[in-house]
């Protein structure tokens, strides 16, 4: 059901809003996670290697996908919170073919640019083969990729993350026994992992449209016909989407040029950050859905002109962002051995060493990330974005010339101390944006 975010004590709604968009992303993750697993787990270190390699080079793709979503997610939600139906089913409709034609392109040049970009990041050449193969059939699926973040984007801003939910922990639940399937019974290798992935992301996804187009059709249906394509709201949307894609996909480069440095280092340090980087993204991540519960609830009050509440929400979302970070580093740290096994068959292996290491540098330092995140996602949600770039870019960019740098001097330690220096920096930044209050003196939608 739909969910007006204006009205109400702020503590429950939140809660029940933003913890079942936290339960779809840890299913979202489950794919990426199982991918890995199946291949280290079924295959060997050289396929848990590959699928990590690839996924660095997947994040570009992800990068348009998530800002597609986040373009869509908080006009809607700002048209939503003022009550402006017509405009908002507009919007809806504008995305979806925007998103068509991006995602057809973006397909055309993943597949041309495979091969040149896997050899950018130095893969090693007996990895070269089973990269592509994931990388390429994870790129055939991508008009699923936009076709599910836009939809559970829009029941996002609606107020309904319940429904998304249910879809994805089907569909990822079944991806990994799938991704056992194709790998153990019928011997297909990275293939299979790949192919579990792009069928059941393309399940969801169609699910997740169809649910959404009929929810649609109870929405303001007195209302005057929406147009089904506007310019004018497309601009409105890309003001948000093309910020969001250039953070992303500047993270993506940023990371690959990272992933560039870690295959420097030989297979089984890149074995051992494949399967710490999972975990690591599974935290991060975690912590940006709850930002992304807060940027919803932000820009519905923020339409509707309820700064009070907006503020109220960034308060909620520390408090929740906080619980969470605090026991996922407390988890990593006491038990983070035992997790990478999930990964690997042995702990007397570099692999397993060197993830082990990751964890135990990064990972106490999730509670500054987040502060940065939750901040960020008030910013963004009051179409704010150059200082939700700036403070991203500048996070990102140090992270990446530190990671160069210290791993000249230190090995790969330089690289994972790279993480927390520029979350730090990054968390500063993001939060005097946020003080200053220029983003209160931004106008709503006209």
């Amino acid at each position: 059901m739909n969910r007006d975010l204006t009205q109400g004590s702020i503590r429950p709604i939140i809660w029940r809003f933003t913890l079942p968009l936290l339960g779809s992303m840890l299913f979202q993750q489950l794919y990426n996670i199982a991918d890995s697993l199946v291949a280290g787990k079924f295959i060997g270190s050289e396929a848990l290697a590959a699928v990590g390699n690839s996924y660095e080079i997947t994040l570009i793709f992800i990068a348009f996908a998530f800002g597609s979503n986040m373009g869509s997610s908080v006009v809607v939600s700002q048209y939503f919170g003022a009550g402006r139906k017509k405009e908002m089913k507009s919007a809806i409709t504008t995305t979806f073919i925007s998103a068509a034609v991006l995602s057809i392109l973006l397909t055309a040049i993943g597949l041309l640019l495979t091969d040149p970009l896997l050899e950018a990041i130095n893969t090693p050449p007996d990895l070269m083969a089973m990269s592509a193969e994931y990388l390429d059939i994870y790129i055939y699926g991508l008009i699923f990729l936009f076709l599910y973040n836009i939809s559970t984007g829009i029941f996002t801003a609606m107020g309904d993350s319940r429904t998304p939910f249910i879809f994805l922990a089907f569909s990822s639940t079944a991806n990994i026994g799938m991704d056992i399937l194709f790998v153990t019974a019928f011997g297909m290798g990275v293939d299979g992992v790949a192919w579990a992935t792009f069928i059941c992301q393309g399940i969801s996804s169609i699910l997740a449209f169809c649910a959404l187009i009929r929810r649609l059709g109870s929405v303001g249906e007195n209302d005057e016909k929406a147009p089904l394509f506007s310019f004018r709201i497309l601009r409105q949307i890309t003001l948000i989407a093309v910020p969001s894609i250039l953070q992303q996909s500047f993270v993506s480069v940023g990371n690959i040029l990272i992933q560039s440095v870690v295959n420097s280092f030989g297979a089984s340090v890149m074995a051992g950050y494949a399967a710490a980087i999972k975990l690591n993204n599974m935290v991060i991540t975690s912590i940006s859905t709850i930002g992304n519960g807060i940027s919803s609830f932000g820009a519905q009050n923020f339409g509707a002109g309820r700064i009070d509440r907006v503020k109220e929400g960034r308060k909620e979302g520390l408090l929740m962002g906080g619980i969470f970070s605090i026991a996922s580093s407390i988890l990593f740290i006491t038990l983070g051995r035992f997790i990478l096994l999930l990964f690997m068959n042995s702990e007397a292996t570099a692999a397993h060493q060197e993830g082990m290491r990751f964890l135990m540098i990064v990972s106490p330092f999730y509670l500054i990330v987040m502060v940065k995140l939750i901040t960020d996602a008030i910013l963004r949600g009051a179409g704010d974005m150059l200082p939700f770039m700036i403070a991203t870019f500048s996070d990102l960019i140090l992270r990446v010339v530190l990671a160069f740098i210290l791993s000249a001097v230190l090995g790969s330690v330089g690289i994972w101390l790279s993480w927390p220096i520029g979350w730090a920096v990054g968390t500063l930044i993001s939060v005097s944006f946020y003080r200053s209050g220029h983003w209160i003196r931004r106008k709503a939608l006209n």
